[in-house]
């Protein structure tokens, strides 16, 4: 069993933020799998069904706050009695990828990701799969915070909306084929998928 986790922030107002790509990678994978994202529990919105390989999933959108992701992720990982270093895979932003781009990491630091601290400081470990989402650079003299909570402009939403498609692609490869091959994959050409 597998939780994938996709970070954000829970109310109206934040959807279609550039913090809430992880919540956009989580929303295609339930549409492709059908699951329904809509239980509550331990702080974070979850759905439990299986990928097409028949490999049991459980989706979670922490209810948290972006800045408190590990508050939920750590007890439905312990719930679910996971191995995190192992069954979890992290989705999340990242300012440091051009838009439309993905980066696929078995583990690694934060690099400045509030969601990722606050997991890693909750599980006490940073060796957990992750998948980054580019939501492009600040501009100079733009505040990071109004940055990431800002939409993107609609010529960036195609881009964007291919990379949760590549991004969930990336997911369920790492399900079947394991991390390594995810990052050979998708991590090499982030623009054409093999």
């Amino acid at each position: 069993m597998y939780v994938i986790a996709g970070l954000g922030n829970p109310e109206v107002k934040y959807n279609g933020t550039r913090h809430n790509a992880g919540f956009g990678v989580i929303d295609v994978l339930a549409e492709r799998l059908d699951i329904d994202v809509s239980k509550i529990r331990d702080r974070g919105l979850i759905g439990t069904g299986r990928t097409p390989a028949g490999e049991r999933i459980v989706l979670v959108k922490p209810l948290t706050y972006m800045n408190n992701s590990g508050e939920c992720i750590r007890p439905v990982s312990a719930y679910y009695k996971i191995d995190t270093t192992k069954e979890l895979i992290v989705l999340s932003d990242d300012i440091a990828l051009d838009v439309g781009r993905i980066r696929v990491r078995p583990g690694g630091s934060a690099g400045g990701h509030n969601g990722l601290k606050s997991i890693i400081a909750q599980l006490g470990h940073d060796s957990f799969s992750r998948v980054r989402i580019g939501v492009g650079k600040k501009p100079p003299r733009y505040d990071q915070v109004d940055w990431v909570l800002g939409h993107f402009p609609k010529e960036e939403v195609p881009a964007v909306q291919e990379a949760m498609e590549r991004a969930a692609d990336a997911v369920l490869c790492i399900l079947s084929e394991g991390v390594e091959t995810a990052m050979n994959r998708f991590n090499a050409n982030n623009k054409e998928v093999s």
